[in-house]
C-alpha cells in the first residue's frame, strides 16, 4: 500500500481500507517434533487508530506467494506485465493482480466451466465433460486442487487474455483471527495465534492462503499485512469483574482466553478464571505454556485442566476433563459464572455443547429437555452467559 499524498483525507481504517501493519515478532509455539506448526505473531498497530477489545477478531487480507503466481502465469502462457483493471484499485500488472487480489490456491467450479469452453475436441474435453456430469465428482476433484493442478490436468486449454482468466477467479476474502492479546497489556499491538496449514497433494507442496502468508510470505519489519478489526458483539468479558469465567479453548482456541486473562489481570478483576486447554502432546503442543503457568503463579488463572489427546492410548479431550469436574463446573455455573468456547465448530464445539447439557442434566437433577432448555435458552439467550467463538 502506498502512503497518501500530503493534504489527502484518509478514510478511517477498516475492512474497505485495511491498515498496512507490520509484523514485529513471529515465533513458534510448537516445539521440534510436533506434527503441527502453530505460531505467535505480534503486529504493530501504531498509527492506525484501530481499537479492539478482548473477544474481537483481526481481519487479515492475505497475498499469494509469488512462487505460486509465477507458476500459474507460466502455465497460462500469458504476459505477466499486461496491465489489467481490478475493482479494488488502480490498474496494475496481471502478476500483481494475481498476487494481491485473487484466490488461486483453491480451484472453483467456475474454472472448470472456463476450461471446458477452451478445450479442443478430444480426450481431455471428453474427460472433463464426464467429470462435470457428476456433482459429487466435481466436489471431490476440486477439494484437493488449485488452479495450477487444473491447468496441468487440462493443459490443452488456452485462455485468450489475462482478463479472460481473471473472470474465472474469486476475490481474496479476509481471514478473521481471534485476537490473543489485551490492548491494556500491549498498547499499540495486537497478537495472533496462527495454525499454519501445510499439506501436499498431486505431487506439490501447498499451504493455506492466510496462514501461509503470515508465516512465510509477509516479512518481519515492513508494513506488509493489511488488517482491520472485526468487533465481536457476541463474545465478550462480563462487565462485572467479580464474575467467574470458565473457558474451553483447545488448540488455537486458546487465543482469546490469553487475551481474557491479560485483561482480567490488568483490571484487577476479583472473579475466578478456569481454563480447559487441549492439544495433541504436552511436550510439543502446549501453546502459551509459559504465559499460562505465569498466570497460575500470580493467581490470575485459578484452575487449569489439560487434555493432551495423544499422550496415552485412549484419547482424552477437553470434554472429558469437563466431565471429570462436573460437580465443580455446575457449582460455578450456579454461582453465575460465564461459560466460553472457542475453536472448531464442526466437532469440538458440538461435543462440548453436548457434554455441558449432560453435566447440567446430571448435576442439576434435570430431565434431558430441562437441561437442554437451561443451556440453550437460559444460559445462551436469556442470561447470555454461554458465549461461543467457533469456526
Amino acid at each position: 500500500m502506498s502512503s497518501p499524498t500530503p493534504g489527502t483525507v484518509v478514510a478511517a481504517y477498516g475492512r474497505k481500507n485495511p491498515f498496512p501493519a507490520r509484523i514485529k515478532i513471529r515465533r513458534s509455539l510448537t516445539a521440534s517434533g510436533s506434527g503441527k506448526d502453530t505460531q505467535h505473531l505480534e503486529i504493530d498497530l501504531v498509527g492506525s487508530d484501530l481499537l479492539y477489545s478482548p473477544g474481537d477478531s483481526l481481519g487479515v487480507f492475505a497475498r499469494n506467494p509469488l512462487s505460486l503466481v509465477d507458476e500459474l502465469v507460466q502455465m497460462l502462457g500469458l504476459n505477466p506485465q499486461h496491465v489489467v483493471s481490478v475493482p479494488q484499485g488502480h490498474p496494475l500488472s496481471f502478476r500483481d493482480a494475481l498476487e494481491r487480489f485473487f484466490t488461486v490456491n483453491r480451484a472453483s467450479r467456475k474454472i472448470l466451466n472456463g476450461v471446458l469452453d477452451r478445450l479442443p475436441a478430444g480426450n481431455q474435453k471428453i474427460a472433463l465433460e464426464a467429470l462435470m456430469a457428476s456433482d459429487p465428482a466435481v466436489v471431490g476433484y476440486l477439494f484437493s486442487r488449485d488452479y495450477v493442478d487444473v491447468l496441468k490436468d487440462f493443459d490443452q486449454a488456452r485462455f485468450e487474455s489475462p482478463e479472460a482468466f481473471l473472470k474465472m477467479l474469486s476475490p481474496i476474502q479476509p481471514r478473521l483471527y481471534s485476537i490473543a492479546s489485551s490492548p491494556a497489556a500491549h498498547p499499540g499491538e495486537v497478537h495472533l495465534c496462527v495454525a499454519v496449514v501445510r499439506y501436499e497433494t498431486h505431487g506439490r507442496s501447498k499451504r493455506g492462503l492466510a496462514s501461509g502468508f503470515l508465516a512465510d510470505v509477509a516479512q518481519v519489519g515492513p508494513p506488509q499485512v493489511p488488517v482491520f478489526v472485526q468487533v465481536s458483539p457476541k463474545f465478550f468479558l462480563p462487565s462485572e469483574g467479580s464474575r467467574d469465567i470458565v473457558m474451553v479453548g483447545p488448540g488455537t482456541g486458546v487465543a482469546p482466553f490469553r487475551a481474557f486473562l491479560e485483561q482480567r489481570s490488568e483490571d484487577g478483576a476479583s472473579g475466578r478464571n478456569w481454563l480447559f486447554f487441549g492439544e495433541q502432546h504436552r511436550s510439543t503442543d502446549f501453546l502459551y505454556q509459559d504465559d499460562l503457568r505465569r498466570f497460575e503463579k500470580r493467581g490470575v488463572l485459578n484452575r487449569l485442566d489439560l487434555a493432551f489427546s495423544r499422550d496415552q492410548t485412549e484419547k482424552i479431550y477437553v470434554q472429558h476433563r469437563m466431565l471429570e469436574n462436573s460437580a465443580e463446573l455446575w457449582r460455578w455455573l450456579q454461582n453465575g459464572a460465564y461459560f466460553y468456547v472457542c475453536g472448531d465448530a464442526r466437532r469440538m464445539a458440538k461435543d462440548v455443547h453436548q457434554t455441558l447439557i449432560h453435566i447440567v442434566e446430571a448435576e442439576g437433577a434435570m430431565t434431558r429437555d430441562a437441561a437442554v432448555a437451561y443451556v440453550e435458552q437460559t444460559l445462551m439467550k436469556t442470561e447470555r452467559r454461554y458465549l461461543r467463538d467457533v469456526y
